[in-house]
């Protein structure tokens, strides 16, 4: 790869800038020679000293910028092994040169687009150390193109942006991810990317035509370049695997200009359990349109009592208006009593801003800012449901979750489309008969301090729900990661976590790892091994 040659007046302002690292730091010569190195390999000139952030040099923003976007505090503890420095590029070219920077002078390489990995990969290193992060917050254009009825988004975008300027566009155009929108759409898609949209037009990653990616040797690549297989690979085999998401650019799918919303809450004491049951058995045979969750957790009976009961809300996006709404629900799902009243006729993107927790006067602006409304302390675990969960068993959930402070799960309905596309299609196999999808999390704000107790209830309830759930694998969700299903660096086999989140397709991801990335370079504690067996 040819690169632009040096310009005097950077080697003196990179120069400068490299002997006050040298100064004020012990960690000097990573920084400075990664800089210098930089410069070598970039073709577009920068305002480094913006671009950089270290413990160091710049305490405070490198502080802010650590923790701007990471969503599990349990990462960002003073034991929390941290990064050397922070670099925030500002054109492909220097996620470009950061890669083959990091290769030449042996760093690990972590990186982030919006900081929501669950187990912190995209930020911390448990294992390998130094390691730096490369930010790709400032990669976020959102190129909007009509007439091909597709977008070119950038990896630093959030999911939010990427709705606001499709929306922007037009008005009846829309894209089939994440329900948060402050989800960073380059680690997303990786993942798979379901959302609300899922049952009509299936994920985010069955809707992605191109992508742009540097590999190991610093290559950028797009579809044509880099071939069917490792196209294939990149859309829903995890991220940090195989290279670094420059941009993906995504089908568009049409959406109506009203679209109907609504919440209706069941405690058990308002028949909760057998109304819960009843979804099991027809939120996969719902209309295409529509698109029903469950959000459960634990709420006090009366508003000044202590005494706990368990809430279960029922959280709907309906692709068209509220009359058609109701003809669909009193057909199917008659026992969950919607009525007028209980829905809200409104915007795409306004349902968007309803299903990801913003209240009914934000306008749609909010969503350019990226912030999340989800931060604390927590722990995650997914499952897949292929046979209801009986009565009984529903029962002994509600015990689980009474003994936990903030217990909450959600149940995300399949179904529709994600039962039409094969389990081979990417890597994400977890399509045709899948009833839904459970996300478990407790959360808690004290810290470490009671960790241990609510990481032991994650894992009681984890084992008491074993029997419920898929089998031979128990599958998981690879954008919930969860590092106790095995880890990288640890006697045990890769298969044991990547069966799980991915069936029989992790061979396949295997041999397209082994041949792009034969050194390992792009590397995290639950990426893709090149060989089966060997971490």
């Amino acid at each position: 790869m040819a690169f632009a040659i040096r310009k005097p007046n950077a080697i003196a302002l990179l120069l400068t800038i490299a002997f006050a690292f040298t100064v004020s730091s012990t960690h000097a010569t990573l920084q400075e020679d990664f800089v210098l190195c930089l410069v070598d390999n970039s073709d577009i000139s920068f305002p480094i000293a913006a671009a950089f952030f270290t413990r160091d040099l710049n305490a405070t923003s490198y502080k802010q910028v650590l923790e701007s976007t990471a969503q599990n505090l349990r990462y960002l503890t003073a034991s929390s092994p941290k990064p050397e420095f922070i670099f925030e590029p500002l054109y492909e070219t220097h996620v470009q040169a950061a890669v083959l920077c990091a290769k030449k002078l042996g760093l690990h390489l972590r990186v982030r687009s919006g900081g929501h990995d669950y187990e912190g990969l995209s930020y911390v290193s448990e294992i390998e150390t130094p390691f730096v992060i490369v930010d790709l917050r400032k990669l976020r254009q959102v190129d909007v193109d009509l007439d091909s009825n597709s977008a070119w988004v950038h990896a630093g975008a959030t999911v939010g942006e990427v709705y606001y300027r499709i929306q922007e566009n037009s008005k009846t155009r829309g894209f089939p991810a994440g329900l948060c929108t402050s989800l960073g759409v380059g680690g997303h898609i990786t993942g798979g990317a379901y959302g609300s949209m899922m049952r009509k037009y299936g994920l985010g990653a069955d809707n992605v035509i191109d992508a742009r990616i540097v590999v190991a040797d610093g290559k950028i690549l797009d579809r044509a370049a880099m071939g069917e297989d490792v196209f294939w690979a990149l859309r829903g085999g995890g991220g940090g695997s195989f290279g670094v998401i420059l941009a993906w650019k995504i089908n568009l799918v049409p959406v109506p200009e009203t679209v109907t919303v609504f919440t209706v809450t069941k405690t058990l004491e308002q028949d909760g359990t057998r109304v819960l049951y009843k979804w099991q058995q027809v939120a996969d045979k719902l209309d295409d349109d529509l698109f029903i969750r469950v959000i459960i957790q634990t709420a006090s009976k009366s508003p000044k009592g202590s005494e706990k009961t368990v809430s279960t809300s029922y959280q709907g996006q309906f692709l068209g208006d509220v009359n058609r709404l109701l003809q669909v629900m009193q057909k199917s799902f008659p026992e969950l009593g919607l009525t007028r009243k209980d829905c809200t006729e409104t915007s795409w993107i306004k349902s968007v801003m309803y299903i990801a927790g913003f209240p009914s006067s934000t306008p749609p602006e909010a969503l350019l800012d990226g912030k999340s409304l989800f931060k604390n302390y927590f722990k995650a675990k997914s499952d897949f449901v292929k046979e209801p969960i009986p009565i009984g068993g529903l029962e002994g959930l509600w015990k689980k979750l009474m003994e936990e402070d903030s217990p909450l799960t959600i149940w995300n309905p399949y179904g529709g489309m994600m039962g039409r596309i094969s389990e081979t299609e990417t890597p994400f196999p977890h399509r045709n008969g899948t009833l839904f999808m459970i996300q478990w999390l407790t959360l808690w704000q004290d810290g470490e301090k009671s960790q241990d107790k609510h990481m032991k209830w994650m894992r009681d309830t984890y084992s008491y729900m074993e029997q419920y759930v898929s089998k031979n694998p128990r599958g998981a969700y690879v954008n919930y990661r969860d590092l106790e299903l095995g880890m990288n660096y640890k006697e045990s086999d890769a298969r044991e976590w990547g069966s799980r989140y991915f069936k029989g397709n992790f061979e396949r991801l295997v041999n397209i790892k082994g041949k792009l990335d034969p050194e390992n370079f792009f590397r995290h504690e639950q990426s893709i091994p090149t060989s089966i067996g060997l971490n």
